[in-house]
């Protein structure tokens, strides 16, 4: 079944131009990542465009905020947005910005709009996928990453909220299991990248497309209500198969 990914990774100041000419394409060659065909970059698009370098970016939201700033404090989180990668290729090209955008939104009301700074659609490499960069500064403008993002048990929390978001717009994802109960590794990248290029999910698009049209004529609420209960029903079972 196609997987709804949901992944972030902390990074101190230096780290902001490797990051930038990475999401932005700055570079006229990536080794480092075959995947990349820069023959196809013209199909990114940004969700939401930096209006500066990275760097500034963040330095600006910190400076603005006003708040304290340790030597080995956080200054932004890459978030990496993504779905098994024959699902996304399979929907057409408006429905593939729609996916990106209702994740785009799912964050904007997680961590507010005023802290995101770019969101990138990566359209040219095997596996789509959307990075988005904010400064992990709290309601009260502390900047926390600790606090925004939580230890585990929040993020379990954080990849729920996500799943039952994109679902309501998108029936055939699935949850996946959680890392806090399968107690899995965290996978660089490029290893996602790579275990992901799964060919049999395609046979399976025609039926996912059938239900997904059906989903589709279902008001919101209802939705919500039924992804609800479908996740409630799973927590159980895990925990009678304990």
């Amino acid at each position: 079944m196609p997987y709804a990914i949901l992944r972030m990774n902390k990074h101190k100041g230096g780290a902001t131009g490797a990051i930038e000419k990475h999401h932005e394409r700055d570079k006229e060659a990536y080794k480092s990542n075959p995947d990349i065909d820069l023959s196809r970059s013209k199909e990114n698009f940004h969700i939401k465009a930096p209006q500066g370098k990275y760097h500034l970016e963040v330095q600006s939201r910190i400076e603005d905020a006003k708040c304290r700033v340790r030597k080995d404090s956080v200054h932004m989180i890459d978030t990496l947005i993504a779905a098994t990668p024959e699902f996304v290729r399979a929907l057409p090209a408006e429905k593939q910005r729609q996916f990106f955008q209702h994740a785009y939104d799912f964050m904007r009301d997680k961590i507010g709009e005023e802290n995101i700074f770019a969101a990138v659609v990566h359209m040219d490499e095997k596996t789509p996928h959307m990075h988005l960069c904010f400064v992990p500064l709290t309601q009260d403008k502390r900047l926390s990453a600790k606090e925004i993002l939580g230890n585990k048990a929040a993020m379990h929390r954080w990849q729920n909220e996500f799943y039952t978001h994109m679902f309501a717009r998108f029936p055939t994802l699935e949850r996946g299991e959680p890392a806090v109960e399968t107690q899995r590794e965290h996978q660089p990248v490029q290893q996602f990248k790579r275990t992901t290029q799964t060919p049999e999910f395609i046979q399976l698009w025609q039926k996912h497309e059938r239900l997904r049209r059906r989903w589709e004529k279902v008001p919101y609420p209802i939705k919500a209500k039924i992804v609800e209960e479908e996740r409630k029903r799973r927590e159980s079972r895990t925990r009678n198969a304990r």
